[in-house]
Order: structure tokens, then C-alpha cells, then sequence
């Protein structure tokens, strides 16, 4: 693990808290919205580094504590790596914000995204239990196209994203009763297409109509609304498995009447 601009050392404040993907758009925000509530955030990313360190500067700069930590989670000797130099620079770790997902990039091997979406997931949550206190907490993040797409239409293009997923999100709900036993708190955050991110760029460009018709139903939630709702998410008192969801309120309507 990399120490940036900041005040680590002997003052290291509030929780633990690893976000991966965080180089960016709703992982980055999220960063943010944690360090400003106190929390130590190690910022994680795969090749931006650039963007991370100035992350953690910006969050320095605030008042904040944050760090940077290069890993490819998708790649099982990075991800224990991570979780090496966490536990080693901390002792702990509080909270996992599980942020990074992919699938859509153009080069992508046709099994990437099951194993960036779902085994990269729940190998993280693994290595990550035996360090983790009772109260600690895992947030899953994820989107109402694959939260819902065992009922729901599916943007063309996303399949891929979305099969892998929900496939990434029932393996962890799976492991609620570990996480009971263990003292450790699970929760779900799914949001609509969030105005702004990647994500939605590249989905305007393979489907137009898809983002469109998202949009006719309402005002799409922004980076900054996401990302708070998922920073609350790592405090809220629920049962493991709850779900916090962010816009889309058709979706949530569909699901009320079925």
C-alpha cells in the first residue's frame, strides 16, 4: 500500500474502509462522502494511478484520510495482495465497498465479466472475513438492470454486465448466514442508470433507445446521490441482505405487483 498526502501515521481516524474501483466516477465520490465523515479510505484502482493519488489529495487537502492501494481484484494473487497490505498498514478492516465491475470494455475475454462481477466479488469478501471486526460491513454495488434482470428487459449490450451481476450478488447473499455468525453487516445498493458514469456513456453509444427510455421515466440519480446513498449503506442499521435502492421507481413498482 502506497501512503499518500495525508494525515496517517499516528492519527488515523474512524474506520477502515476499502473502495475498490475508486479511482472514478461513483467509486471516487464514494471515497469522498467517507472521508469526510472521518473514515480512513483506501482508494483502490487497477491502472489509474494518476487519478488515485489525486483522489487522496483532494481528500487530504479537505481534512480527509486516504491512501492508495494498485490491485486488479479480478486477478486472485493482486486481490490477496490488497488485502495483505491493508491488514498490514492497519491491522483491520472495517468496511469493503465492493464498487468495481466491468464487462463492457471493448477487448474484454468472453468470461471477464463473471469473473470480475461474481468470483472477484466473493474471493474479495473471502480473503477479507478473517480481518474483518464484529460490526464491519460489506456493500455490494450494483444497478437495477441487473439487480432485476431475472424479470426485467435487459439493455442490449449490458447482458453480459447484467447475467454477471446478479450472479455476483447472489453468491454474497449466499454467505449472509457466514456474515451473521461472524457479526458482520451485508448490504445491497442498486441504482437506475446513473447520470454521468461510464457506464451510461457506452450504453448510449451500442443503445440509444435503452438510455432514452430510462430517462422518459424520470430524472436519472446523479454520481453524487448514488455514492451517498452507498456511503450510507456502509452505516445503516438492517438485516444482512437489505436492499437500498436509488431511483428507478418503476422497477420498484414492477416488483411491488409481481
Amino acid at each position: 500500500m502506497e501512503a499518500t498526502a495525508n494525515n496517517l501515521g499516528t492519527e488515523r481516524r474512524g474506520r477502515i474502509v476499502l473502495v475498490t474501483g475508486a479511482s472514478r466516477g461513483i467509486g471516487a465520490e464514494t471515497a469522498r462522502v467517507l472521508a469526510a465523515r472521518g473514515d480512513h479510505v483506501v482508494i483502490n484502482y487497477r491502472e489509474k494511478r494518476k487519478r488515485a493519488e489525486t483522489l487522496a489529495a483532494e481528500i487530504a487537502a479537505a481534512g480527509g484520510s486516504a491512501s492508495i492501494a494498485a490491485a486488479d481484484i479480478s486477478d486472485p494473487d493482486s486481490a490477496r495482495a490488497l488485502i495483505d497490505s491493508v491488514v498490514a498498514d492497519f491491522g483491520r478492516l472495517d468496511v469493503v465497498v465492493l464498487n468495481a465491475s466491468g464487462g463492457l470494455e471493448r477487448d474484454a475475454a468472453p468470461d471477464y465479466a463473471m469473473l470480475l462481477n461474481r468470483d472477484a466479488q466473493a474471493r474479495l469478501v473471502r480473503l477479507t472475513l478473517p480481518h474483518m471486526p464484529a460490526g464491519g460491513r460489506i456493500v455490494f454495488v450494483t444497478s437495477h438492470q441487473a439487480h432485476f434482470s431475472p424479470s426485467r428487459a435487459v439493455p442490449t449490450g449490458y447482458e453480459a454486465i447484467a447475467q454477471s451481476k446478479r450472479a455476483g450478488e447472489d453468491a454474497l447473499r449466499a454467505m449472509i448466514p457466514e456474515f451473521e455468525s461472524l457479526g458482520i453487516g451485508f448490504a445491497v445498493v442498486s441504482g437506475d442508470m446513473i447520470d454521468g458514469t461510464i457506464i451510461v456513456r457506452l450504453l448510449e453509444r451500442r443503445d440509444p433507445d435503452a438510455v432514452t427510455a430510462r430517462r422518459d421515466h424520470g430524472t436519472l440519480p446523479t454520481v453524487e446521490e448514488f455514492a451517498t446513498a452507498v456511503a450510507d449503506a456502509t452505516t445503516v442499521s438492517a438485516p444482512p441482505g437489505h436492499t437500498i435502492y436509488v431511483g428507478g421507481g418503476d422497477f420498484l413498482d414492477t416488483a411491488a405487483s409481481a
